[in-house]
């Protein structure tokens, strides 16, 4: 771990006795009680509409990972997490960056707390680490109520940590396989007697190998947060983060997968085009000032202020070619280094409240934000293409380093996002409820990346129309449409910027609760296109840039997905998906898509035996292809992992996780026609330790 990373422990540590810790040997054990949210009969989102919603008030589909959940199944970082949703694919077409779909296409639009941007190109760069995050909520199919823009995928919405009323401490060390060492500190409680002044700090610091040639990775995250409540009605919440991912021995691209005359390559899993001199860094920082008043009359006023950074610095090598199914030679290297810093401002401020008309009373959200995002990217690359060694050698020969000429200033680009929302919940009749809302953006681009001029000014009033109607005291049907409105980056072939992509998106369904209302169960069928979508189309003649052509895109599928509680000791969550996506034609497309995925994850507890807890996750898809001189196809798969756990003592509690039980071999993704073998079956083993 880095030294600042001790500096924020030891910080944490002296933050103890102000919260009380130092006195807990003349208390009673504090305890941090897990917070279990998914299928829980009072579980809500605003995810979807910006209203405060129970899940079977809400007319999406909508998926919760609690805290708990993340713990017992060391989802330490984000792809982990997503991995385990229903309808979420996350395609690892790198070791440091990832993308994210569902229902047939990307996700880009990723809040904290409700309010956020897209993701620099749509894509995940390292890995976001989960210590930061109470719970995680996914919204599936078109958002436009929100984000105003994107695809009909999903919404991820990260719901932070706050500060608690209680005091609250926690320590843990955890330790697995290629030298996996993580520490995490979480200390949270009233700063003062009367508890108005609340704080939290947070640190987890995470340092690994890798099964795969050359990688290793080294991560800290930090992260304090207050809230005052300057009066009874009145809080105002300040928060800071910082994300520091060092990466070395990275992929950029991956392997080529068959030989120049069509054959599959053979690899160790732990093959890599990478060397030991390239790196990945990437520090992502946000700081927030939040405020919200409660009015007497039930109406809440919310104000959110967010300065977000994202700072990168790469060394990068890149294999492209296939090699001869005899020598083993033929593949060259790229090689370039590439800084970069974004910034993003976003100012968020909503009023929401009961609103009595015609007798009933119904809930009315109105909003405006306003976001302005800058971009600078650099690049410094090798302008001769060297040769890699023979494919058998690789992993003990590599490509030298380069001397490179300097950078210049590659992409220097703006975006100013503008938005006027609202919805309001319609209690239409006892068993009748409808969501009506809109959503009114002023998009508008300057600003030139690698030659393409990024300017552009577009406007769109989107509309959301939602109904929940309860059949029985435990069965809702529900349905739901919105408008696409989905602006894209990629260029055509004379370099011109592709128009948004626009659509349509529907989806019906039923939702239930049994057992009490412990367990939340539903099926849904769903609907999209998009018109213009982009498509890879080929490269620009004389240059090296890729460009696309916009294509009509039809999804359609159903999903059934079920969380909560069967017993007191027994949970489960998971769920099916099955679709189909063709172009205007009829034919498939997007074949690296799986058509058909199942997730499952399920823990059982035994509370006599010193509170011991047994949980399996589960997670299979269809096969996928992609064609690289030929077809190349990865089976259908399913990955196992299973875990253990239970009390030491009254403040030590033991975790052991397995992952990838039975050591299935398949390919991250197929996105690309490059990819690179995911891990083999590895163990780690955690200490938790409750103040």
């Amino acid at each position: 771990m880095s030294c600042r990373a001790t500096l924020f422990v030891t910080t944490i540590l002296a933050f103890a006795p102000v919260l009380g810790v130092a006195h807990a040997e003349d208390e009673a054990p504090t305890t941090v009680a897990p917070v279990t949210v998914e299928g829980e009969r009072r579980a809500r989102s605003d995810g979807a509409t910006g209203l405060d919603l129970t899940l079977r008030e809400t007319p999406q589909s909508v998926t919760q990972i609690s805290r708990q959940q993340i713990d017992d199944f060391a989802l330490t970082n984000v792809n982990d997490l997503l991995s385990l949703v229903t309808g979420v694919n996350v395609e690892r077409v790198e070791t440091d960056r990832t993308y994210f779909n569902a229902r047939g296409f990307d996700i880009t639009n990723f809040q904290v707390d409700g309010v956020g941007l897209p993701l620099i190109w749509g894509i995940q760069f390292g890995d976001l680490d989960t210590a930061l995050f109470e719970r995680v909520d996914i919204i599936r199919g078109a958002n436009g109520m929100l984000t105003g823009t994107g695809n009909p995928s999903a919404t991820v919405n990260y719901i932070r940590k706050r500060p608690t009323a209680e005091v609250q401490a926690l320590g843990s060390i955890a330790y697995g396989s290629w030298n996996d060492l993580r520490l995490e500190a979480d200390l949270s409680g009233p700063l003062n007697a009367e508890g108005t002044v609340r704080g939290r700090l947070v640190y987890a610091g995470q340092d690994r190998d890798s099964h795969l040639d050359y990688n290793h990775v080294n991560r800290n995250v930090y992260y304090g947060v207050l809230s005052w409540d300057l009066t009874p009605r009145l809080t105002a919440t300040a928060g800071y983060s910082r994300q520091e991912n060092r990466s070395d021995g990275v992929l950029w691209g991956a392997l080529p997968l068959t030989y120049s005359d069509g054959t599959r390559i053979k690899y160790d899993r732990s093959a890599s085009t990478s060397a030991d001199w390239t790196f990945w860094d990437v520090t992502d920082q946000s700081a927030f000032l939040e405020t919200t008043y409660a009015f007497e009359t039930g109406w809440r006023a919310k104000a959110t202020y967010t300065h977000k950074t994202f700072e990168e610095r790469a060394r990068l090598l890149y294999a492209f070619g296939n090699p001869d199914p005899v020598t083993g030679l033929g593949v060259l290297a790229m090689s370039g280094v590439y800084p970069s810093k974004y910034e993003q401002d976003l100012f968020d401020a909503t009023v929401s409240g009961p609103l009595s008309l015609l007798g009933r009373t119904h809930e009315v959200v109105l909003g405006v934000s306003a976001a302005e995002g800058t971009g600078r990217e650099y690049e410094n690359f090798f302008g001769s293409f060297p040769a890699y060694p023979a494919v058998q050698d690789w992993g003990r020969l590599q490509v030298a380093e380069p001397v490179y000429p300097g950078a210049y200033l590659a992409a220097d680009t703006t975006d100013r996002l503008n938005r006027v929302y609202g919805a309001i919940h319609l209690d239409l009749a006892d068993r009748l409820k409808a969501v009506v809302g809109f959503n009114a953006i002023d998009l508008t681009s300057s600003g030139v990346s690698y030659g393409a001029d990024q300017a552009r000014a577009e406007s769109k009033v989107s509309p959301y129309l939602g109904a929940v109607f309860e059949l029985t005291p435990n069965v809702s049907l529900y349905g739901s449409y919105t408008d696409i409105f989905n602006p894209q980056s990629e260029v055509d072939i004379n370099r011109a910027r592709l128009p948004a992509a626009q659509g349509k998106g529907w989806e019906l369904g039923v939702k239930s609760e049994w057992f009490g209302g412990r367990l939340y169960a539903t099926a849904a069928a769903f609907k999209s296109e998009q018109s213009d979508l982009a498509a890879y189309a080929g490269v620009i003649p004389g240059g090296s840039d890729s460009y696309y052509s916009g294509v009509d895109t039809f999804v359609e599928g159903y999903e059934l997905e079920v969380s909560g509680a069967i017993t007191d000791t027994w949970r489960v969550s998971g769920g099916w998906t099955q679709l189909s996506v063709e172009d205007q034609a009829g034919a498939d497309v997007r074949d690296y898509l799986p058509r058909k995925t199942l997730k499952l994850a399920t823990t059982y507890s035994i509370p006599d035996l010193r509170d011991l807890k047994l949980g399996l996750a589960a997670r299979w898809q269809s096969a996928v292809s992609v064609v690289d001189l030929v077809r190349v196809e990865q089976e259908a798969y399913a990955v196992v992992d299973v875990m253990a756990g239970f009390a030491v003592t009254d403040r030590v509690r033991a975790t052991v996780n397995v992952r990838n039980l039975f050591d299935e071999t398949y390919l991250t993704s197929l996105m690309w026609n490059q990819s690179y073998f995911a891990a083999p079956r590895s163990a780690s083993v955690r200490l938790d330790y409750r103040f």
